[in-house]
């Protein structure tokens, strides 16, 4: 069987000319492999209780190596990464992004050295990719999971200009470029790296930007020597219908007042959190979390947009290997993992495709939204949307409560869908119709105030690498070792 080896130049070059069909091929893939990881409906695949752990060494001279080994019904991956940087626990976020906003350890980050190898089902290898720019890759597209959900994306707020950052605004564009008009980063200095992610963007390929549908997206930097810093980051956190945080930040990057305020809770948005990694590493307040996951018990007298009750997750190891979920106090039975919720319906089918849909026979987007006004059936009073969720898509828990071979207390025992993906991100075949409940969580997704905390996964790596080998077998990119 042939060896396909990728360098760094040559994941580059690849992901810098993939199109949104690739795009759209990579995410069905994510797809199963997540919702195999968090619903075990197959037990030779990516479920959690069969994927290895991590290991971490650290050394004397301050780099901390990564050992990340991962299996799904696809094959087998081990990731080995190193950091420059002392670290004191086993998440793996990746981020690169040293310019971040609030103080941060000396040298905090740099972009994580290292290869991926990837082997069959049966062992035989297949690929050796470079770990550097697939890393931050892999976890956009994770995060584009969600964004291809929300019904309304003009506007985008960016926290950081690393890698991270780049591969989250450019999936955004390359899937809602017709939509997004503005994109604000903002950042500690203008420093070289700035620049270079401002010229990234207003230097790309004019055909593209234009087949893209983004050729006239404002860009802008925004930091803190700026005279008017603390109005225009209000301004710009207020109006974003998307914000990306990818910093190691030791201290929220801005004050909770601005969203949880009446005014700012009138927008629905989608947060997506992938930068700090440790416990003592924070980039949301801890009010946002608190606010999203409190369960009203009443009408609310304001208008504001939806909320979920509930932070969505890639591993619950987040609730306790991160800054935000343990300061903020968040249990796993608050949260909900990501490959719960991917193979929902991907838009509310009484959604329209304009930039600012109304829900047929619903209120607006800044209407009052209480768990009363969700409609949940029976669900319990003070249960949460998700809570509810499970309870109608999933069949009674064994008798020792919890879904057969899962490391989560509060995961069911049966699959949202047993059925196998088509091929076709836009639609699922011999799915059942979506019960009441579910479409109440796919409204949410696609417009209430959703918050998505990432720390990682190995799997990620593995399916993404898979992909990425597959596609440049088909372009003749890298080198192919023959009957290694």
């Amino acid at each position: 069987m042939p060896l396909t080896i990728l360098s760094d130049s040559n994941v580059k070059e690849l992901l810098n000319n993939i199109t949104a069909g690739d795009v759209e091929l990579f995410q069905v893939s994510l797809q199963q492999a997540l919702h195999e990881y968090s619903t075990g409906i197959r037990e030779d695949g990516s479920v959690s209780n069969v994927q290895p752990e991590r290991t971490v060494v650290e050394n004397g001279k301050g780099n901390t190596t990564l050992f990340m080994p991962s299996t799904s019904s696809s094959g087998i991956g081990v990731k080995v990464v190193t950091l420059a940087t002392p670290r004191d626990d086993a998440s793996d976020s990746a981020s690169d992004d040293s310019d971040n906003i609030a103080p941060a350890p000396v040298n905090i980050v740099t972009t994580p050295q290292g290869a991926l190898t990837l082997m069959e089902p049966d062992g035989r290898p297949m690929g050796f990719v470079n770990a550097e720019e697939l890393t931050a890759f892999r976890t956009a597209l994770v995060s584009s999971l969600l964004l291809t959900r929300r019904s309304k994306v003009k506007t985008l707020t960016v926290f950081g200009v690393g890698r991270q950052a780049h591969w989250h605004v450019r999936l955004a564009l390359l899937l809602h470029g017709n939509t997004i008009k503005h994109v604000h980063f903002i950042n500690r200095s203008f420093s070289d790296r700035a620049n270079l992610t401002m010229k990234a963007f207003l230097q790309f390929d004019p055909a593209v930007k234009e087949r893209e549908g983004w050729a006239n997206t404002a860009f802008g930097m925004l930091t803190p020597g700026y005279g008017e810093y603390h109005r225009l980051i209000k301004e710009q956190l207020r109006v974003a219908d998307v914000i990306f945080c990818t910093t190691p930040s030791t201290e929220p990057l801005f004050d909770p007042q601005i969203l949880t305020s009446t005014e700012g809770r009138k927008r629905g948005r989608l947060i997506v959190a992938v930068g700090s990694y440790k416990k003592h590493m924070i980039e949301l307040p801890p009010e946002i979390l608190k606010q999203a996951v409190h369960i009203s018990s009443g009408h609310h007298f304001h208008k504001h947009a939806e909320e979920g009750q509930v932070v969505v997750v890639d591993t619950l190891a987040c609730v306790t290997q991160t800054g935000e979920l343990t300061q903020a106090n968040i249990k796993e039975k608050q949260t909900v993992e990501i490959g719960e919720l991917v193979m929902l319906s991907r838009m509310d089918p009484n959604l329209h495709a304009e930039d600012s849909p109304t829900l047929a026979g619903s209120p607006p987007e800044s209407s009052e939204m209480s768990l009363e006004s969700l409609n949940i059936g029976d669900a319990a009073p003070g249960s949460s949307l998700a809570r509810a969720f499970r309870e109608s898509t999933s069949s009674p828990p064994d008798t020792a409560g919890n879904r057969s071979g899962s490391k989560s207390p509060h995961r069911k025992s049966s699959s949202l869908w047993n059925h196998r993906r088509s091929g076709s991100f836009t639609s699922l075949t011999k799915k059942k119709k979506q019960t009441e409940k579910e479409d109440e969580m796919s409204r949410w997704l696609s417009r209430g105030n959703v918050i998505y905390k990432s720390v990682g996964l190995g799997l990620m790596d593995l399916v993404v690498g898979k992909d990425l080998v597959k596609l440049a077998r088909e372009k003749g990119v890298g080198i192919e070792v023959k009957d290694f």
